[in-house]
């Protein structure tokens, strides 16, 4: 290969817009972006040069026997290699000042045929590394890639489905960062969008996400409401059984938060015997409804019913399934296996799950799994007079400091999250 293709600075320069790099650096992965760099023609003696470590070093980072955890060699990775401060949870580095204000960073797709594939390579890179680090690059991409198209005169139901998928997927980042106000705009836009395509389980699809708001906001009324609108759609439509799970799930959330329990039973039923069913078509612009999904909230239904015991199986089930990759599920279940732990007066087991959470990636740019750390927290607050759990806490604030440092230019001061 010639020089230009493989000089460091240059081939990261050529990737600042690709979403694996975003992931790896967002997760803090120096091993998958060193991976990543190797099979653009980078060396191995050329990046270990670059960053000044050996190559032994090096090939420890790549194959996953250790990871970069000190701040000093994040900020000789980012100025070896030219990587912008933010893409690390790094301040601002002396040379980006000589160079332009750096744009929203987005995904370059062809028209139509790639939109399928940019909302794939968004909704994986969010799975890792949280809304808040990727929340702009959605609506960069909207704007320059999806938008214009929407009012081209071939313009057809393909581009509206575009619009509608991307549209809600902001909204949920949105709802990721804490800005749930901004997260309703842009599913009551997703859904106008969704319905001027023709496109139902889409639409469908967007009502649930309108439940989940609801529900987090505390409204439960309006959460059935979305729930039931969502599921007349999915009749109408081509029989998608994940689609209707996640929808009589959400029904069921709403009624359990309204206390309705034999209702809830009944819907959390229905969904449990949706997810068996043999689908008649794949869907493109849905998001995955599994296994692990169900039990997650079966978890937090039980739990809403104070049936602890039934409650523990489905959260435990819920960490078993959930693949390590998918960062922030983890941690949510992870969040919910705990509380349930401690409503059950298990302290112990409720440390020894909360142990896994200190280890999860601090840079996630997720203020919702923030605050249901915070949450967590109070739980096991009451108990501080048992040892462990005083131990713990301890180790919990001490990780939250470090994790909210890390966070600062996803949270700004006065941003919702108590100190």
């Amino acid at each position: 290969m010639d020089r230009r293709t493989t000089n460091p600075r240059e081939v990261v320069a050529g990737l600042l817009d690709d979403a694996r790099l975003l992931a790896a650096c967002a997760d803090r992965d120096m091993g998958t972006l060193f991976r990543l760099l190797n099979h653009r023609g980078v060396s191995t003696r050329r990046l270990a040069s670059a960053v000044d470590i050996t190559q032994g070093r090096l090939y420890d980072y790549m194959n996953g026997k250790s990871r970069v955890e000190k701040l000093v060699l994040f900020e000789q990775i980012a100025d070896a290699l030219h990587i912008p401060g933010h893409l690390l949870g790094l301040a601002r580095r002396k040379w980006e000042a000589a160079t332009a204000e750096p744009q929203p960073q987005h995904i370059h797709v062809q028209p139509e045929g790639g939109d399928v594939n940019a909302m794939n390579a968004f909704r994986a890179a969010d799975r890792q590394t949280g809304g808040g680090r990727l929340y702009q690059a959605v609506v960069q991409h909207l704007s320059t890639h999806v938008a214009p198209r929407l009012v081209a005169a071939d313009g057809g139901p393909h581009v509206f489905a575009a619009a509608a998928s991307l549209t809600e997927m902001a909204g949920w980042m949105a709802h990721d960062s804490g800005q749930d106000d901004l997260a309703k705009r842009h599913f009551t836009r997703a859904l106008l969008l969704a319905r001027a395509s023709g496109d139902l389980p889409l639409a469908a699809h967007v009502a649930a996400s309108n439940s989940h708001l609801a529900l987090q906001v505390g409204d439960a009324t309006q959460a059935v409401h979305w729930a039931q609108s969502g599921l007349a759609l999915v009749g109408r439509g081509p029989r998608i059984p994940a689609l209707a799970a996640r929808l009589h799930t959400m029904h069921a959330r709403a009624l359990a938060a309204a206390s309705q329990s034999n209702s809830a039973y009944h819907a959390l039923e229905h969904a449990q015997g949706a997810l068996v069913m043999q689908a008649d078509d794949e869907h493109p612009w849905l998001s995955p409804f599994d296994k692990a999904s169900l039990a997650s909230e079966s978890a937090l239904i039980l739990r809403d019913l104070e049936q602890h015991e039934q409650a523990l199986s489905h959260a435990e089930n819920a960490v078993r399934l959930r693949e390590e990759r998918r960062t922030r599920s983890l941690a949510l279940s992870r969040i919910t296996l705990a509380g349930i732990h401690i409503h059950r007066r298990g302290l112990d087991a409720a440390i020894h799950v909360g142990n896994d959470l200190l280890n999860t990636n601090l840079t996630l740019g997720s203020v919702r799994v923030v605050r249901q750390l915070d949450s967590l927290r109070n739980l096991f607050e009451p108990h501080r007079a048992h040892p462990p759990v005083r131990q713990y806490l301890e180790r919990f604030d001490d990780a939250r400091r470090a994790r909210m440092l890390l966070l600062a230019d996803i949270i700004p001061p006065g941003g919702g999250i108590p100190k």
